[in-house]
């Protein structure tokens, strides 16, 4: 069962790998956050990356931090080669977790890839949505987050 709605963003901290990152706690107070999860193996997440890109570039001046979580599915996806090529041919330029301990993953309680999690300024979850059907039901959560906690920052 995924978190619930209210539930406050849990620490990214635990993972030994990152890519443009690790983010500190600080720099995520008063931001609307996005989490999203992902893996190498996952088609459906490869079509959801340009979407990520799209959202943090779009809603950049409102703010929003945006995290990458690499979940990995299977032996294969630990292999770092393939996940450093798809961090770099999809221009995945905020932070990205390779959570190969699931520290992160099981924080969120998160069994999903895509997985979509939105926190809103005062870090607490507004939104989640798994899959990549839910495209506009996350543009739509953004929209209502960020324009819910105004457009300061």
């Amino acid at each position: 069962m995924p978190m619930r709605t209210g539930t406050p963003l849990p620490a990214l901290d635990g993972v030994e790998k990152w890519y443009h990152g690790p983010p500190d706690a600080e720099s995520l107070n008063g931001h609307p956050v996005l989490v999203h999860f992902w893996a190498v193996s996952c088609g459906q997440c490869k079509d959801t990356l340009p979407n990520v890109n799209e959202w943090k570039e779009q809603y950049k001046d409102q703010g929003l931090k945006v995290v990458g979580v690499h979940m990995p599915r299977s032996e294969a996806d630990l292999e770092i080669g393939p996940v450093e090529e798809v961090i770099r041919d999809y221009d995945l330029e905020h932070p990205q977790a390779i959570d190969e301990d699931y520290a992160i993953v099981d924080r969120f309680e998160n069994k999903y890839v895509p997985a979509f999690y939105i926190f809103d300024r005062e870090g607490n979850l507004r939104h989640f949505q798994a899959g990549d059907r839910g495209m506009k039901m996350i543009q739509a959560a953004l929209d209502r987050v960020i324009g819910a906690s105004g457009n300061t920052g």
